[in-house]
């Protein structure tokens, strides 16, 4: 991370990537506390300020999940302190539960939660839209369209949430936070509080339905104001040009899709309105707004959230005009926007051709290109643990006579995943954080006669993995649980996690051991293995799966990157061309890009060994060599 961007003076310009800016907008603040869960594409915001925390006194920690992460964001800003939680978009959905208590509680200082969506989707199972959590939640959400507002959003969301005394949450996609642009830097917000929780039984306690009730209605109250303050937000925008037909609503990411067609083929007769200002929608400002227009387009990414509420406000003001958008097919509801899309829409919108040939021409480019390009799975990293885990369990079902449909091996969310493409094919489901250990369950007691297995990583079994042990435990399930434990969370950036043994800060820290965890919740089979040990982690393996109850093999290996950067890699294997027969053997168990098939014999790159030995272990005709 540029930590000299983030300490940078006021009025200064600095190439920023988005998730950067966020961090900066925070420090500016006066942020005292932030904490978030590890996830693309929101990651860089903690590890921005990691590292520049001290510097600032900024407590900052990577929680266990975003659930805890929230949790301790809103303990501070009870406090006075301001807060800020970090997550991608279905972290959201873990967070939800405290989320929702919190808007009828409040807080006293300013709290953000920061929520990146992933339209594409780029690195996440779901194309979720967290806009509309704004109106179940009855909480503020604002959406920046770049770097530049995004730090000065994050500001404003701050003085927002202190003046309403409710959660704010600020809403990004992934082409913000992951754009890099020039951004001008304010002033940084210096806050001295002592913090100091004020005990308000009625307030905070939701045990008693009355209270709950008179805070439902100061919620409302405070949404009411919220109004107000989003109908004047700065970052709200509009063009209107005199005797134009044409209008575009807009926000986030789209805007600057639109400025871009709008800057480029001189259209200089259509009026713009961008919001801001997402949840509550600036009701005023969008009638005035459509008062002059009589076609209008509706450009945002995902749901049809804004056009949905353009056409209840129409309705209200008794007023019909043509609206373009997701419900007639005018824009796609799924993936993410670029220029190409956007510029057919508007072509739509005015009625009249403005791209010439070139987009075809891309077009066809890219298609020969991908006819040309031979086409290559996501592999797993040379040396990477997890090999060897998936081939030892490959083969212990093939020894156990349990390969087909036989055993039903549950996946998880991790880089494990990469574990469904050939050659190992192993898992069957990726579903959602901690969820392969309670379907695994699942199966057992539907009473299926498959063998029940799960596969989940070492953060995702801190994360949510816990609660299902626990349950399998107390239940009685007959499954095998297998950890990929690569003591770090890789999939991300290499974040700690509490098995690390280290926090964001650099704080060492007591390690929090996965088998201690499985033997506390009461589980009798624990096996601890090292997966570049083959032969270990296949027996491990081949007997928890013959063992009658929960039983636990924990692989534990560190990821070949993070051990790379540690130095820990290993001297490279080479092949002996003359013992080498051509059988294929290495290639086809481990999926390792690092083994090269040339001339009807395999090769090593020396450069991308990580010395694993795994293909050294499983050659029949011991020509690898290290």
């Amino acid at each position: 991370m540029r930590s000299g961007a983030l300490m940078g003076n006021p009025n200064q310009r600095c190439l920023m990537l988005g998730n950067e800016a966020i961090a900066r907008g925070a420090i500016e603040a006066g942020v005292g506390v932030v904490t978030g869960y590890p996830g693309t594409p929101s990651s860089e915001i903690i590890d921005s300020l990691a590292s520049v925390a001290k510097n600032y006194e900024i407590y900052v920690e990577w929680s266990v999940n975003e659930k805890v992460a929230f949790e301790i964001a809103l303990g501070a800003a009870l406090s006075g302190i301001r807060a800020m939680a970090t997550m991608k978009a279905p972290g959201l959905n873990v967070a939800l539960d405290p989320i929702m208590s919190a808007a009828y509680s409040g807080v006293f200082g300013g709290l953000v939660i920061l929520v990146a969506d992933d339209p594409g989707p780029h690195t996440t199972q779901t194309e979720q839209d967290n806009r509309i959590i704004g109106e179940l939640s009855l909480l503020p959400i604002l959406e920046p369209s770049d770097p530049q507002e995004a730090k000065d959003i994050i500001k404003k969301a701050f003085e927002i949430s202190e003046e309403l005394e409710i959660p704010v949450i600020v809403r990004t996609t992934t082409r913000l936070n992951h754009t890099s642009a020039n951004v001008t830097l304010g002033e940084v917000v210096e806050i001295q509080r002592e913090p100091w929780f004020k005990k308000e039984p009625e307030r905070f306690i939701r045990a008693s339905m009355a209270w709950n009730l008179q805070r439902h209605k100061w919620l409302n109250e405070q949404l009411e104001k919220a109004q107000e303050i989003m109908e004047d937000l700065e970052f709200n925008r509009m063009v209107i040009k005199k005797d134009s037909e044409f209008g575009i609503i807009t926000s986030g990411v789209s805007y600057t899709y639109v400025r871009e067609i709008i800057e480029k083929y001189n259209l200089k007769d259509i009026n713009i309105l961008k919001i801001a200002a997402i949840n509550p929608l600036p009701r005023k400002l969008i009638q005035k707004f459509l008062r002059n227009v009589s076609k209008v387009l509706i450009v945002e990414e995902l749901e049809p959230y804004i056009e949905r509420n353009v056409k209840e406000i129409l309705y209200d003001m008794g007023k019909w005009i043509k609206i373009l958008g997701k419900y007639d097919k005018t824009l796609p509801r799924e993936g993410e926007f670029n220029p190409r899309i956007v510029l057919k829409a508007i072509e739509k919108l005015i009625r009249v051709k403005l791209s010439n040939n070139s987009s075809s021409d891309r077009s066809k480019i890219i298609s020969e290109a991908k006819r040309i390009l031979p086409s290559r799975a996501p592999p797993m990293c040379p040396g990477c643990p997890h090999m060897g885990t998936y081939l030892a369990l490959r083969r212990a079902l093939r020894k156990l006579k349990l390969t087909g449909e036989k055993a039903a091996v549950f996946g998880d969310i991790g880089c494990y995943a990469l574990s469904f493409e050939p050659p190992h094919r192993a898992i069957w489901t990726e579903h959602a954080m901690g969820s392969s250990i309670g379907m695994a369950a699942g199966l057992y007691f539907s009473g299926s006669k498959q063998k029940s297995i799960a596969t989940i990583g070492d953060s995702t079994f801190f994360h949510m993995g816990i609660q299902p042990l626990i349950d399998a435990v107390q239940h009685g399930a007959n499954i095998t649980i297998i950890v990929a434990d690569n003591e770090i969370i890789a999939m991300t950036g290499h974040q700690p996690h509490p098995g690390s043994g280290f926090t964001v800060m650099g704080q060492k820290t007591r390690r929090i051991l996965i088998e201690d965890i499985a033997k506390a919740a009461g589980v009798k089979f624990v096996r601890v293995v090292d997966p570049y040990n083959l032969e270990e982690t296949e027996k491990a393996i081949t007997e928890a799966l013959q063992y009658e109850g929960v039983s636990v093999v924990i692989a534990r290996r560190a990821c070949a990157i993070y051990a790379g950067r540690l130095g820990l890699a290993k001297e490279p294997y080479y092949v002996d061309q003359e013992k080498c027969t051509g059988c294929r053997v290495c290639l086809t168990e481990t999926g390792c890009f690092a083994l090269i098939w040339e001339n009807g014999k395999v090769k090593i790159d020396p450069y991308l060994c990580f010395g694993c030995s795994l293909c050294q272990q499983i050659c029949p005709f011991n020509a690898i060599l290290r």
